[in-house]
């Protein structure tokens, strides 16, 4: 009996074979569920319900699963946005600034693009953090607050955007401060001041003007110019006299401590002609 002779390209074949079977048996036993295609209004039904339980992560699922079942449908644009606030609910602002984008840019005349461009605004706002940290997301949150109240000056969405503007604006004035209060410490005075001037020109309705004119101030008599010293300090007196900055300010010009003279609650300045206030006011 002759004996058959393996070769390579035999042995091959078979251990191909084997491959193929164990491949076949994985595919048939594997958990993953069989895709099947539902009903636009049960999708879309069972992602508000996920909403409503706060379940925004398996809500953006299901939103984005509308709009893949069924992309020509009325649903899917209102799936688009919905997935958008499912991300802002679950705290993934970034994929909720990416979804919202894709919304403008696809429906830019929808009749929601204006909570669309709100959502943004607040997606960016929520990643505000102290002023020791990166102020990128203040800043982006700051352009797109005010792009709302650009766009939609009459709206409900515009009125609540100037106010968180005004705390967006307050928090990239403190990270100014602060930088400004680095240098000062370490008597770069130059750079501080610069940092004072960009507080007072450009966050004029903040609450950090005040110690800004008067950091100006002192910074302004390490360098020896009292001129400007006392400019600033006459600034911070004529517009914030109630101000503890001001009480500073003037007696680190003056060289004295302001009293109450006139019985009316609030410090003033000397009235006998001889110090910088009066002679600026005599009043």
């Amino acid at each position: 009996m002759t004996k058959r002779i393996q070769t390579p390209y035999r042995s091959w074949l078979k251990l191909s074979g084997a491959l193929v079977a164990v491949l076949v048996v994985a595919a048939c036993s594997t958990d993953d569920p069989e895709y099947v295609e539902r009903p636009v209004e049960e999708l879309y039904n069972e992602a508000v319900d996920s909403v409503e339980t706060e379940e925004y992560g398996q809500a953006a699922d299901l939103f984005l699963e509308v709009e893949r079942q069924h992309p020509y449908s009325i649903w899917a644009t209102k799936a688009q946005l919905m997935s958008a606030f499912s991300y802002y609910s679950d705290g993934q602002y970034d994929d909720a600034i990416l979804a919202v984008d894709r919304f403008i840019q696809l429906h830019p005349g929808n009749r929601d693009v204006g909570y669309a461009y709100y959502l943004k605004a607040l997606s960016y706002y929520e990643q505000i953090t102290d002023v020791g940290r990166d102020q990128r997301n203040t800043e982006q949150a700051l352009v797109a607050l005010e792009e709302i109240i650009r766009r939609f000056p009459d709206s409900g969405y515009a009125r609540d955007a100037r106010l968180k503007l005004d705390l967006t604006r307050d928090h990239l004035a403190g990270k100014e401060m602060e930088v400004g209060r680095y240098y000062h410490e370490r008597e770069n005075y130059l750079a501080a001041i610069n940092r004072y001037k960009t507080v007072i020109e450009n966050y004029q309705t903040t609450t950090h003007v005040p110690e800004a004119l008067h950091r100006l101030s002192e910074a302004y008599v390490a360098l020896g110019i009292e001129p400007e010293a006392r400019a600033n300090a006459a600034v911070l007196g004529f517009n914030f006299p109630g101000s503890e900055w001001y009480l500073d300010s003037y007696e680190l010009v003056e060289g004295e401590t302001l009293v109450d003279l006139d019985g009316d609650g609030e410090p003033d300045p000397k009235k006998d002609g001889d110090g910088f206030f009066s002679r600026l006011w005599p009043f």
